[in-house]
């Protein structure tokens, strides 16, 4: 996919760049990306993207700006409380790059409508809030053979992978699912929200910063991925440190048991 002379200009500073260079930036431009959430990691993520010249980017959402997501969620601004997140990520998109498709899904992502829209695009990037979409997204990538970026936040702490689980890595075994990483969910009630808890603004900025150049290595090709690592951020002593994790037989994916089910299920 070619380069218009103006996208030549725009992007100069990763032509110039080795291992991204005018391949890596057709790479980038022809890509779709699905990004799960236009709050606090999703803001930056997506403004990252649409900077980095991603040619479609899908953004799903039902929410709607408030005041109080001003914080930390910066592509909104004042004048759009109360108007539609996506509306308003949409036209921050356009106003930073007008070569960047976006196509927004006014939705919650949920176990009825994950493979639908998750079908259609390349690569997925996980920014919600909560653990039951993290759960529906990361199965739904599995059964669709997606690669998915995704991250979390604290309150002073932030975490983030790469999922690769449908593929198999250099030693010949199977790429951890998230279900590998994170076998189950909090019981309800343990683990409080965003508003009740509170989180670091810069933060949302950093971790969504973070997934942004994931998925831009993710597409290009370029560093050692987190597929089978963890990032995780403590913004209180200002330390990253990284976990690795592999494939459990154990997991309801690709386990030895689903496999033994359905053996066609991970290959």
């Amino acid at each position: 996919m070619s380069l218009l002379p103006e996208e030549v200009e725009r992007y100069a500073r990763h032509l110039v760049l080795r291992d991204v260079g005018g391949p890596g930036q057709a790479q980038l431009k022809a890509a779709r990306v699905l990004v799960v959430g236009a709050g606090g990691l999703g803001s930056p993520l997506i403004q990252y993207l649409a900077a980095a010249g991603i040619g479609t980017i899908g953004i799903v959402d039902d929410d709607v700006v408030s005041l109080s997501n001003l914080q930390r969620q910066v592509i909104h601004a004042t004048p759009d409380v109360g108007r539609p997140k996506i509306d308003s990520a949409a036209t921050a998109v356009q106003r930073l790059n007008p070569h960047v498709t976006v196509e927004a899904h006014a939705t919650r992502l949920t176990a009825a409508n994950a493979r639908d829209l998750i079908d259609g695009y390349d690569l997925v990037a996980d920014g919600s809030d909560n653990f039951e979409t993290r759960y529906t997204v990361s199965d739904a990538c599995f059964h669709a053979k997606k690669p998915l970026v995704t991250a979390a936040l604290g309150q002073f702490d932030g975490s983030l992978t790469t999922l690769r689980a449908h593929e198999t890595g250099p030693d010949g075994e199977l790429n951890p699912t998230y279900r590998c990483l994170f076998p189950a969910p909090p019981p309800a009630g343990t683990v409080p929200t965003c508003a009740e808890a509170g989180v670091l603004g810069a933060l949302a900025g950093i971790m969504g910063s973070l997934m942004a150049l994931e998925v831009i290595r993710e597409i290009v090709g370029f560093g050692e991925g987190l597929v089978g690592r963890l990032l995780m951020v403590d913004a209180r002593s200002m330390r990253f440190d990284t976990l690795r994790y592999r494939w459990d037989p154990a997991n309801p994916l690709s386990g030895t048991e689903a496999r033994r089910r359905s053996p066609a299920a991970a290959t």
